[in-house]
């Protein structure tokens, strides 16, 4: 998730929320990060300008009170909308983390039993959503956030009661993600079933154990011929074995014959107790390796300018060298110089290379040179300072 900084024609309040900074678009709207009066941060969806209307509005209108629906530890939190103010907004819970199609792209893709552990937490997260009628109809990598709380499902925009006929598109128009998209959702036909999102996330778990889908081509078009094609098999190439069985049975052709989530769970705890270890661990793992990744892009680790220990080592042996790269899931501790904060006069650590950051513990804030107390947005700014100096000094 890239945050950048807002734009002259970018709203700076929605509702009760103070708008900070940009942190993604798509082709309907922007997504700003938000603040609410308490301090709480948001994710603040809002529709372009340039394609509010009726429908776009009404869409809108649904994703909202599918979002009032749903709930779950794994479902981004709804905290606030106005589908009928002259810039439609949607504020959800603000996950601090990647999408999964970043940190595989950045990364690579996932170990066998990170991937099962995924399953498992997603499919499992899922189960409330069709319990109230509902199916996503969009799952995919950039809508699954890996945050510090372990993965979260986003974007619910396209989501529709399972039972019903009813649609805002044209009966001749198919919307979602086509590499990610059920056999029977691209040939257009409804009602669908809970077996859409079952075949999404078996797309969705290859992707994260290989990097590619089971059906690719140069454009959109010739992915739903071979989507929906009877004749052309998803192509499992380079899926680790173990996985291969269960992610075979969630990409089925006919809906019938894929597993139920529960099913699925089943699958994924099988892997990875197949691995030695319990899912609550790999759980515990997965989102422990994403993070400990996820900061490590955050924060750069300059070159230490001066020893923070005193040198007991002879003149000739006192260059500093750089150890290692630690393991993700290992993290090995490094000594490395102060440096100060702008505008502050204090001085802080930079952050450990490879670990996962642990919350330090609450202080209390210090007044500023006016004698008010810091507001959150200047205490942002301020890190930011900070992690641009950082980035300078280790370019050097």
């Amino acid at each position: 998730m890239q945050i950048t900084p807002l734009s002259p024609e970018d709203p700076v309040r929605l509702g009760d929320f103070e708008i900070q900074r940009r942190i993604g678009q798509g082709g309907m709207g922007q997504v700003f990060l938000g603040e609410s009066p308490g301090g709480e941060p948001a994710a603040v969806k809002v529709i372009r300008p340039s394609v509010v209307d009726s429908v776009s509005r009404q869409r809108f209108a649904q994703e909202v009170e599918v979002l009032k629906t749903v709930w779950g530890p794994r479902i981004a939190a709804f905290l606030g909308a106005d589908a009928e103010a002259e810039q439609p907004w949607l504020a959800t819970e603000y996950v601090e983390g990647p999408d999964l199609g970043s940190h595989v792209k950045r990364h690579g893709p996932l170990p066998t039993l990170l991937t099962a552990a995924l399953g498992a937490v997603i499919a499992e997260g899922l189960v409330p959503v069709h319990q109230q009628g509902l199916l996503h109809r969009d799952l995919k990598p950039t809508n699954i956030l890996l945050g510090p709380n372990g993965p979260k499902i986003i974007d619910f925009g396209l989501a529709v009661f399972s039972e019903s006929n009813l649609s805002l598109t044209a009966s001749n128009q198919v919307v979602g993600t086509p590499v990610c998209m059920a056999p029977e959702q691209a040939a257009g036909e409804k009602p669908l079933s809970e077996a859409v999102d079952v075949y999404a996330l078996g797309t969705l778990l290859l992707f994260a154990a290989t990097g590619r889908y089971p059906y690719q081509a140069a454009n959109a078009y010739m992915v739903f011929r071979l989507v929906t094609d009877p004749k052309v098999a998803p192509d499992l190439s380079g899926a680790p074995e173990e996985l291969v069985p269960l992610v075979s049975a969630m990409l089925a052709r006919t809906a019938a014959d894929r597993p139920s989530l529960a099913e699925v769970v089943r699958g994924c705890r099988e892997v990875v107790e197949g691995q030695g270890m319990k899912i609550a661990q790999a759980r515990r793992r997965l989102t422990s390796h994403t993070m400990s990744l996820a900061w490590q892009d955050l924060s750069p680790v300059p070159e230490p300018l001066t020893p923070t220990v005193p040198c007991t080592n002879p003149p000739e042996a006192t260059a500093v060298t750089v150890p290692q790269q630690p393991s993700p899931t290992e993290p090995e501790p490094r000594q490395a110089a102060h440096a100060e904060v702008p505008g502050t006069g204090r001085t802080q650590p930079p952050a450990t290379r490879g670990a996962v950051p642990e919350p330090a513990p609450e202080q209390p804030r210090e007044p500023s040179s006016s004698g008010t107390v810091l507001h959150s947005a200047q205490a942002r700014r301020t890190a930011e300072q900070l992690r641009r100096a950082y980035a300078a000094s280790a370019s050097l």
